[in-house]
């Protein structure tokens, strides 16, 4: 047991911030599960897959030691492989080989290597192996889960986020997946007789990515002391990209330009072809799909079926070769440098809403510059925006509103629904912060605009600002069709919807005096329909259109003195253009109040009074 009590007072050394009796003897109960583990391995096949290249915690994965990754978090690799080392009697029989690049002058090593364990593992190229090439391109190894886990942590604290939970989100290169496949089908070539390989090799066997979650997230959870989430707001993602893997990817992309793309990529490997690979290789497939670590070459996303097209079409071609018990038909990746890893703690948005009320004739509701020139003294936007952001110390923030006013309308009544969405905040505000935001705004001196009901909600703010449509989709009725005589139905779907209302009240001018019978005229008006056509003053940004919308009521207001200007009350459905239905925008809406009246009608003032809509009503 010598080399198991210098393990474990090696390790104790290594683990930073732990009592050194408590580190010491979890150090001991770690080796005594190695132990019990390795026992029960093939020494002719272990040294097999270490002449290859293939990292200690990689074989650990292949024979199915699940277990040993959420408990030897604090064992160095070196002390796993003196372990296996003595266990297996390879004592003097592994020859010292650089499986993998040489040592660079610069890189940060926290332990000694072992002449069993490769410079960079073949399968897993040196991710497992806690080797990375970090933003300054310098070679980093750590020691173990744990140190790696205490790396980690720092850089989440130095991002200073508010830390209820965290999720662990992983990406690595696909071809650590094809390079686990080249091993796997060496060593069934070799082994498949013996009764280990049909009953243990890869039974049970998690994939790289997983093998590394779980490697840390203890560990983690303990740094952070806090619990994993896998629906946590927090998330803290490793990607892993390989510059000489994607430029292979990249060649075999060029080679295939000008014909059609296999759009199914592994997944018509795993369903056409389900006996060419083994049951546990169906979850190494499915990590493949990471979209942020597996941009090839500097592709977008969508170019990633071609890098799985490369991969599987590789697996088939040594499937399809079963002559050779070694590698020579199916080369894994020789690598000369670990993966680049890319480290991001980032929040999903944090979205704060509420209702808005706008006091002012030259404020817009979103920042309004044209030719470098402020059009009104401020918007909504940024004096709601600029006073939340602080508080929750986040990135940046996009605003959204239920519909919007012109500048020159003013935003009155119960106000419009607003939501802010926070980018990567670092502090989840409190009800009483929240509340502080609201006096604060409410309290500035020009009293532009003021907020109300403001509160932090959840995504479910979505669904309430959809409302602010003009249609809202509110029942789901499924057809069954069939196309041409087939049997095989196809569903249909069709939409029953409600309109949602608006209120407004406008000062009007017309060219003749105000009679009675227009009096009548106008308030007589419910639910009527109306056609327009995109406004001349927007059809600079909008599509040229035609719109039904509906004038639910309206009612006139007389003005004391005055016989040609009165106030105009009226209800319309989301999305009306009120002041073309105003002055008829030179007949492209139709019917307008001047066409209705028989004269001309001008609008000169408009405030919205009300938005009939549920949200943010209330406190």
């Amino acid at each position: 047991m010598a080399n198991e009590t210098e393990a474990a007072a090696a390790a104790a050394q290594a683990i930073n911030g732990q009592g050194e009796a408590h580190v010491i003897s979890s150090a001991v109960d770690e080796s005594k599960l190695v132990s019990d583990a390795v026992r029960s391995w093939p020494p002719h096949a272990v040294k097999d897959l270490l002449s290859i290249g293939v990292c200690i915690r990689c074989i650990f994965r292949l024979f199915g030691a699940s277990e040993i990754v959420h408990s030897c978090a604090t064992l160095l690799t070196s002390a796993l492989s003196a372990t296996v080392e003595k266990l297996m009697g390879l004592e003097g029989h592994m020859e010292h080989k650089d499986h993998g690049s040489k040592e660079n002058p610069c890189s940060q090593q926290s332990s000694e290597g072992s002449e069993l364990e490769p410079k960079l593992c073949k399968i897993c190229l040196g991710i497992l192996q806690f080797v990375y090439r970090d933003n300054r391109e310098m070679v980093v190894k750590r020691a173990c889960p744990y140190d790696f886990a205490v790396f980690i942590t720092e850089l989440v604290k130095q991002e200073r986020h508010q830390i209820d939970s965290f999720s662990l989100e992983v990406s690595i290169p696909s071809s650590v997946v094809e390079n686990e496949q080249a091993v796997w089908l060496y060593m069934k070539r070799k082994y498949d007789s013996e009764l280990w390989f049909q009953e243990k090799f890869r039974a049970d066997c998690l994939s790289a990515k997983d093998f590394l979650k779980l490697s840390i997230t203890n560990p983690l959870e303990t740094l952070l002391d806090t619990k994993y989430n896998l629906s946590s707001p927090l998330r803290i993602r490793l990607t892993y990209t390989h510059s000489e893997v994607a430029i292979k990817v990249q060649k075999h992309v060029e080679k295939k330009e000008g014909n059609k793309r296999i759009k199914t990529g592994m997944s018509s490997v795993l369903h056409q072809q389900p006996h060419r690979l083994p049951s546990c290789h169906l979850n190494c497939a499915d990590d493949m799909d990471t979209r942020v670590g597996n941009e090839i070459a500097g592709r977008e996303y969508s170019d990633f079926v071609t890098s799985e097209e490369y991969v599987s079409t590789r697996l088939c071609n040594v499937s399809d070769n079963n002559d050779s018990p070694d590698l020579s038909q199916f080369e894994v990746e020789k690598v000369s440098q670990p993966c680049s890893l890319t480290f991001l703690c980032h929040r999903t948005p944090v979205y704060i809403g509420g209702r808005y009320l706008k006091y002012s004739r030259n404020v817009s509701q979103t920042r309004w510059i044209i030719d470098d020139e402020r059009m009104g003294e401020a918007s909504v936007e940024e004096i709601i925006g600029s006073n939340i952001l602080p508080i929750c110390r986040g990135d940046n923030y996009k605003f959204h509103a239920a519909g919007r006013e012109d500048i020159d309308v003013r935003m009155l009544g119960s106000g419009r629904p607003f939501l802010i969405e926070v980018q990567n905040a670092r502090r989840v505000p409190s009800e009483m912060s929240v509340k502080e935001i609201e006096r604060k705004i409410n309290s500035m001196e020009n009293n532009l605009v003021k907020v109300k009901n403001v509160k932090v909600v959840g995504s479910q703010g979505w669904s309430l600002m959809r409302e602010g449509e003009a249609e809202k989709q509110v029942n789901f009725h499924f057809l069954v069709i069939y196309y041409n005589g087939c049997n095989r139905p196809k569903m249909a779907h069709f939409c029953l919807f409600y309109l949602v209302q608006k209120q407004y009240a406008a000062l009007v001018w017309i060219s003749r005096s105000l009679e009675d019978d227009d009096l009548k005229t106008l308030s007589s008006v419910m639910d009527m329909p109306i056609l327009q056509r995109t406004p001349i003053r927007v059809l600079h940004r909008r599509s040229p259109l035609e719109r039904e919308k509906i004038i639910h009521w309206m009612k006139v207001e007389k003005i004391a003195g005055s016989s040609q200007y009165f106030l105009l009350h009226l209800c319309t459905q989301a999305g009306t253009y009120i002041k073309e239905f105003v002055h008829g925008d030179l007949g492209r809406t139709h019917p307008s109040i001047g066409s209705i009246l028989g004269c001309r009608a001008e609008i000169l003032q408009l405030d919205v009074t009300d938005v009939k809509m549920d949200c943010f009503l209330t406190e």
